[in-house]
């Protein structure tokens, strides 16, 4: 789903095997405005399920009271690097990343994202608020 216009809400993340398999489905919530992105897992003590920041292409974990993982994907959905950063450090940016799906410590390897694999996400809801 390139090039959507993504709007703040909750959805569905799951990872494909490029070979026409899917895995687990994830929930998902969309951050898309300016004040969600900045809102993001902050303030926060965990997450069920993942977080996709759109657009970004760089993160940092001041102000978090957990470790997170920390997936970034390019404008096609495919995972450009995945690190785990701890509470109070600063991402590096990543040139080709237009999202960034934060989740929980070990989620992205339980999960298998890890570079080079494709994810797709499908918005199910809109947050209007």
């Amino acid at each position: 789903m390139a090039m959507a216009q993504w709007r703040n809400g909750n959805g569905t993340l799951t990872v494909t095997d490029g070979q026409g398999g899917q895995g687990e489905e994830i929930p998902l919530r969309i951050a898309a405005s300016y004040r969600a992105r900045s809102r993001g897992l902050l303030g926060q003590d965990g997450i069920d399920g993942a977080l996709l920041i759109t657009p970004c292409g760089s993160v940092h974990s001041f102000r978090m009271r957990f470790t997170i993982d920390v997936a970034y994907l390019d404008r096609k959905f495919k995972v450009v690097a995945v690190h785990t950063m701890k509470p109070g450090r600063l991402g590096m940016p990543r040139l080709r990343a237009r999202h960034v799906v934060e989740a929980e410590a070990g989620a992205m390897e339980k999960w298998g994202i890890r570079p080079g694999v494709r994810v797709a996400v499908v918005q199910s809801g809109i947050d209007r608020t």
